[in-house]
């Protein structure tokens, strides 16, 4: 009788990579690219690294493994002063690139001069190839009652920079829906706003839709508890969908738990498409039409 130890389950390899940080492997890539609507490049690499490692740049190994499978684009967005600088730096000398730039909603409040921060974005969403002013918004989960003021503040201000540049709105909305709407209808919202890494019920989507917003769906779509939310893609109009990664964070099942990158997006696509009923090809035709229109061109 052989005592040799059995190979290891598939579900007991995927906890393990998980509790070593691995990148899952990549899908079967897209027929027609996409683009990556949200990712941080920056936080990838500093809590992650790079899929399969390596010694080359990370940059282009995160955007090479982005580009096997179908996702040819990215919009990298900054969250604070710092980042902001780094990614209109990044999309300034790579094609494959455009940048939004904002002070992120839980930074605001933490902020000792809060209005110094918003005038460098406001000095770098005058460069061409920033072409978002994000992510801003609203965050009552994680900023209490005494950072609203500021975080609301800061939301406000950034509508306007969008408004004065003709730039994307990207909106950050944590368990702040209707407070959202409220501050955008108050001060006007820009032509073009996108609501990352869309949470919201049927009830809201629609709201967001009959404004003209875009929806854009990140890996949370496909999690077994997110019935509202896919309900919510069911009724958002083609022309205003869009997906996204927010990598290294909310990366699709069936790699819930370890690190996120955009070549795994093609998950997201198709999880979406059978959600919708939509053939996956023309769904994803729709999907980079919205990003030319939204962004500008990449190239």
């Amino acid at each position: 009788m052989s005592h040799m130890p059995s190979t290891p389950s598939q579900s007991r390899q995927d906890k393990e990579a998980r509790r070593r940080g691995e990148f899952p492997a990549a899908p079967e890539p897209l027929s027609v690219p996409v683009f990556d609507s949200h990712t941080h490049l920056d936080l990838t690499i500093q809590e992650a690294g790079v899929p399969g490692g390596g010694d080359g740049d990370p940059i282009d190994a995160l955007i090479g493994a982005a580009a096997k499978s179908g996702i040819d684009r990215l919009v990298q967005v900054g969250v604070d002063v710092p980042s902001s600088r780094w990614s209109a730096d990044l999309a300034a000398r790579n094609e494959s690139v455009l940048a939004a730039v904002a002070i992120h909603p839980n930074e605001a409040p933490r902020l000792s001069d809060l209005d110094a921060a918003l005038r460098e974005i406001e000095a770098l969403a005058a460069q061409p190839r920033v072409r978002g002013i994000g992510e801003t918004g609203l965050d009552t989960f994680r900023t209490g009652d005494d950072g609203r003021l500021a975080q609301e503040d800061s939301f406000r201000a950034h509508i306007a920079i969008a408004k004065r540049h003709g730039k994307a709105l990207i909106i950050h909305d944590r368990d702040a829906h209707r407070d959202v709407l409220r501050v955008l209808d108050e001060e006007g919202a820009p032509d073009t706003v996108v609501m990352h890494c869309f949470s919201g019920d049927p009830d809201f989507a629609a709201e967001c839709v009959l404004r003209g917003y875009h929806l854009s769906f990140a890996g949370t779509v496909t999690f077994a508890s997110a019935g509202p939310l896919r309900a919510a893609a069911e009724i958002t109009p083609a022309e205003q969908i869009m997906v996204e990664t927010d990598a290294p964070y909310l990366t699709p099942v069936p790699h819930r738990g370890r690190p996120n990158a955009s070549y795994l997006i093609p998950l997201t696509v198709r999880s979406l498409a059978e959600t919708r009923g939509d053939d996956v090809d023309a769904l994803c035709a729709a999907i980079s039409a919205n990003g030319e229109r939204v962004f500008g061109p990449w190239r």
